[in-house]
């Protein structure tokens, strides 16, 4: 039995985590689960958390008191609190699913830091449909190179705070090497009065932050006389839970090292 830990299970994130484990075909359950200290959901079981029995596991507070108690930790909480757990799973052998996005350049390099002595998976975007995407993606700035212009359109629900999101970066960056361009140089977050003409070598981003959509991207390649667009909606956290889920499954039995979720799906 693989025994998960979830950060922040109190959460949105959280809640749909517990569901997608007690309804997966794998041998996981999940064992800890961790909340601020001033949520009303500390001492709850995680079974009510999730609307489901009670499963004898009681939220806590401090990770490192229950280190005997689990194997995985999957985290979608915040860069702070991903360095603050990455260092203690380091120290202790636990290996880590991070779905966290909003990481600077700098977390991300303490996390390959902390990788160095554990295995961790570490995703913008844990959901299946959009990496098999991004794979469709990279095809395509393949096949149309510098012929067409390309942009990235993302939208969220209101309560995300970080944006462009951690995906549409990922699709950016995912164009930028294909095309042999530093993201850092070519990216255009957003237009506003008169300009010059788009330069072709940018790679434009659109952010929607409303309501309670839950993440839709869509890269364009447009072109004179055509364009192609490649578009992903995700309707429900459950498809970011199923796939966090399976990278935990997968991650457990690895050796130390920093992976993605192509190296999960084999793609």
């Amino acid at each position: 039995m693989i025994r998960v830990a979830i950060a922040g299970v109190a959460g949105r994130m959280g809640r749909t985590l517990i569901e997608a484990i007690n309804g997966s075909d794998q041998d996981i359950c999940v064992a800890v689960g961790t909340v601020l200290a001033d949520d009303p959901a500390l001492g709850v079981d995680v079974g009510v958390l999730a609307g489901a029995p009670a499963q004898g596991v009681i939220t806590s507070v401090n990770l490192s008191e229950s280190l005997d108690s689990f194997d995985v930790l999957i985290d979608f909480t915040s860069p702070e609190a991903v360095l603050q757990h990455a260092l203690i799973c380091q120290k202790n052998g636990k290996a880590m699913v991070i779905g966290t996005t909003g990481l600077s350049e700098q977390d991300k390099a303490q996390v390959a830091l902390a990788a160095k002595d554990i295995a961790i998976v570490m995703a913008p975007n844990m959901s299946v449909g959009v990496n098999l995407a991004l794979k469709l993606i990279e095809a395509a700035a393949q096949t149309l190179g510098d012929d067409v212009d390309v942009e990235i359109v993302e939208a969220h629900h209101r309560f995300k705070k970080d944006a462009p999101s951690g995906t549409a970066l990922r699709m950016g960056e995912v164009v930028a090497k294909v095309l042999d361009r530093d993201l850092e140089k070519v990216a255009v977050y957003g237009r506003e009065g008169m300009g010059e003409e788009r330069d072709r070598k940018t790679i434009g981003f659109a952010t929607i932050r409303a309501g309670d959509i839950v993440g839709e991207h869509t890269v364009i390649f447009a072109g004179m006389g055509e364009r192609l667009e490649i578009t992903h909606k995700a309707s429900s956290r459950m498809t970011f839970a199923s796939g966090a889920v399976r990278a935990a499954g997968w991650v457990n039995s690895k050796s130390a090292g920093l992976y993605s979720m192509n190296d999960v799906l084999s793609l």
